[in-house]
């Protein structure tokens, strides 16, 4: 009996030491460690320790599992180190991190054990140790699918071949042409080419041309780059011009016999002047003393644009319209979103509306949605609209300020609520016939902005709740499928993020969850008014909130603190406003709620659009603030510093909130150390300190049109003269803090 008990206790014991060392091999999978390491770390060194390690070792031998690598050392087989599937993301360096769903990090890949790996493929990635920061590191053993994302870029042309040099960061190296096949490519053309191959040893991928586009540095080439970058179609198919050019255009009494005729009621467009479509009007009218009848007015899209047709696939395809630097990429063709569709002054047109009867304490004392039919009596600009708001002078100028006195009030009202205010001055380029940027200017939100967006706002969220909520016959709420725009609260790690990062500037950050933060933001945002460090306070205040999108399901709109929020008031440039006035439509017909999974889907994929199209337009912005300073190479302009890493810091003029980088090896008179704990760079002789909001001067050094990059040379006091006293060739050297080293 005692025997039997002892074996059941070295039974066990083994066991445990049989777990402790696979474990060992598993987390460590590209170390070699010996018996003796392998014994004392299970259970102990002993001589008996010893022999149950080696029967151990002897038998995941046997099983394949581990290999001998040297006398008593030992390693776990190749075929036996975690593996896992995930998306290759590149980096400038051509080393690639691997996104494995499931996993908190990326696994790290250095260029050499990339297998060819290219941005967006879908890989095998074995793990093979963890770096000295806990980073997985692992090796690429297979490409499981090619991303077919095509790559723009200029080709260099040569006597045998032609090489493309992409635009793109995430390609760091050139792509081949065969100069047989494509032998009209020019030297110097923007060209499409997508990856067709890339041979073991070779050292550049063989491409395929897709496109070509033009001379590089042509206006709208460099423009129809940027949307083949992201992928963007820049004209519409003929069969969906013909589809549109089709359209009966005829505004008929039986038509207009179906709905509610306000063209005998005062409305009104207001809109940029560059404007060419105009998808909102508001109409006014008094009811009596201090009661006033508004109607939000939208052009009614989906009365010509039928579910389905070619016309609808299409603009499910863009999802949105894509406003680049000098030219809008329309969702819907011109015939429809600048003609049919489209309010202009003293024409009939057909809408789609929300109206509502409201008094001067905002109480909304009855709503009505429906089909119009309207008259628009006149077309504003914001900035005539605001000359009558400003002077109280001008046509339907009563008309005009009582809209902004409730606009102004209904505004106030939902700030007290809890709405955050991100109001940021958008950023506009003065252009000359050819595209090219001649001055740079910035758009502010007036009053007359105000005016429009309240009444959007309004219309958006009771629209939202009409659907979104029924009342049984019982007088219960029931809930109903329905597009919802969704905005969810922001993470308490983001929130600390946030807070420590502007305690740089000596701001105090209180709040942690609920309305609170939305009220410390609008206080923070008050108090950044006009100070340097207001545009990296507010982008970081920006990141730190979540981001709003389409779906489903509802859990209100955190930034406009609205429980029900929805786009009904865009459909000319946004699919999911078209999505909703068919729901609409629906539900004030009486019929059943629309199915879920299909709408949810749609969601999906035009909140994957909007934010290609946002990232489209911020290139093209980011294309024309190097074009200007192309001009500015060697001219001096004072800035701030927006941001710092490392191996750099990011200045932004003053003037017009361009930035750039200036690379910390570059900058003459110091050594520099980066302190990652005081977010400081630090000049370790003369002791200067450069944080976040400094105060700086940069010479424009280099402007990279194809990379879309500036390069600053920050000009330190007294830099000149210590230049003169160094030996020419020595310039500084840079160093990361050894407070880095510790942590």
């Amino acid at each position: 009996m005692k025997k039997q008990k002892q074996r059941s206790e070295n039974g066990a014991r083994k066991t445990d030491r049989t777990s402790i060392i696979l474990s060992m091999f598993r987390e460590f999978p590209n170390n070699k460690f010996s018996l003796k390491h392998l014994a004392s770390a299970s259970g102990g060194a002993t001589k008996e320790g010893r022999r149950e390690t080696l029967e151990i070792l002897g038998r995941l031998f046997e099983e394949g599992v581990v290999e001998e690598c040297a006398r008593e050392k030992y390693r776990l087989m190749q075929t036996h180190l975690p593996h896992y599937e995930g998306v290759a993301d590149m980096a400038p360096s051509g080393s690639v991190y691997v996104k494995v769903e499931g996993q908190e990090s990326d696994i790290f890949v250095n260029q050499r054990n990339a297998a060819n790996a290219l941005n967006g493929d879908r890989v095998e990635v074995v793990v093979m140790h963890r770096g000295r920061n806990g980073q997985l590191e692992g090796e690429i053993t297979r490409i499981i699918e090619r991303n077919r994302k095509p790559y723009v870029g200029v080709a260099e042309v040569g006597a045998h071949q032609i090489f493309v040099r992409a635009d793109s960061r995430r390609m760091p190296m050139d792509i081949y042409l065969s100069k047989r096949t494509y032998p009209d490519v020019r030297d110097g053309e923007k060209v499409v080419v997508r990856i067709a191959d890339w041979l073991p040893g070779s050292k550049s991928p063989v491409g395929e041309l897709v496109e070509r586009l033009g001379m590089a540095g042509n206006n709208d080439t460099e423009m129809h780059s940027i949307l083949a970058e992201y992928e963007l179609p820049y004209r519409f198919e003929p069969e969906i011009e013909e589809a549109a050019q089709a359209i009966d255009a005829r505004v008929t009494a039986k038509e207009i016999a179906q709905r509610r005729d306000f063209r005998g009621v005062t409305t009104f467009t207001v809109d940029p002047a560059d404007a060419k479509d105009f998808d909102d009007a508001l109409s006014v009218r008094k009811i009596k003393d201090g009661v006033w009848e508004v109607g939000v007015h939208i052009a009614d899209v989906t009365h010509y644009v039928r579910p389905h047709s070619v016309i609808d696939d299409e603009a499910v395809e863009r999802g949105t319209s894509v406003y680049l630097v000098d030219r809008t990429v329309p969702m819907l063709p011109e015939r429809l979103s600048n003609e049919l569709c489209s309010l202009r002054p003293h024409e009939t047109s057909l809408c789609f509306s929300a109206v509502f009867t409201l008094n001067e304490n905002l109480d909304i004392l009855e709503e009505w949605f429906g089909r119009t039919v309207i008259h628009s009596d006149r077309r504003f600009t914001y900035a005539e609209a605001q000359e009558i708001i400003e002077t109280g002078r001008g046509d339907y100028a009563e008309e005009v300020l009582t809209l902004n006195r409730l606009a102004q009030a209904l505004r106030k009202e939902r700030f007290k609520n809890g709405a955050i205010s991100f109001d940021r001055e958008e950023v506009k380029f003065r252009l000359d016939e050819n595209g090219k940027p001649l001055g740079v200017y910035f758009k502010e939100q007036k009053e007359s902005n105000q005016m429009i967006e309240e009444f959007m706002l309004l219309a958006n969220r009771r629209v939202a709740e009409f659907c979104g909520k029924r009342r049984t016959e019982s007088g219960r709420s029931a809930e109903r499928t329905m597009v919802y725009r969704v905005h969810d609260s922001p993470s308490e790690e983001k929130l600390d993020r946030f807070r420590q990062f502007i305690l740089r500037f000596g701001h105090i950050f209180k709040a942690t969850k609920g309305r609170a933060v939305a009220k410390e933001l609008n206080k923070l945002f008050k108090q950044i008014k006009g100070t340097t460090e207001e545009n990296a306070v507010a982008t970081m205040a920006v990141r730190s909130m979540a981001k709003a999108y389409y779906t489903t399901d509802n859990i209100g709109h955190y930034g406009l603190a609205f429980p029900y929020y929805t786009h009904f008031t865009s459909p000319i440039r946004r699919y999911p406003d078209m999505m909703v006035h068919r729901l609409l439509a629906r539900y004030l017909a009486g019929g059943k709620p629309a199915d879920k999974t299909e709408l949810e889907d749609l969601c999906a994929r035009a909140s994957d659009r909007e934010v290609v199209a946002a990232e489209a337009e911020r290139a093209s912005i980011k294309y024309k603030m190097v074009e200007f300073m192309k001009e500015h190479i060697g001219e001096e302009f004072e800035g701030h510093i927006s941001g710092l890493t490392e191996w750099g810091v990011y200045v932004e003029l003053d003037e017009t909130h361009i930035e750039g980088m200036s690379f910390l090896r570059d900058i003459e008179g110091d050594f520099f150390t980066f302190d990652e704990q005081l977010y400081e760079i630090i000049g370790r002789s003369t002791g200067i300190r450069m944080t976040l909001g400094s105060p700086v001067r940069i010479r424009v050094k280099r402007a990279d049109l194809q990379k879309r990059q500036l390069d600053f040379e920050l000009l330190l006091p007294g830099a000149a003269a210590r230049r003169t006293e160094e030996p020419r060739g020595k310039g500084p050297k840079v160093r990361t803090s050894s407070r880095r080293k510790g942590r």
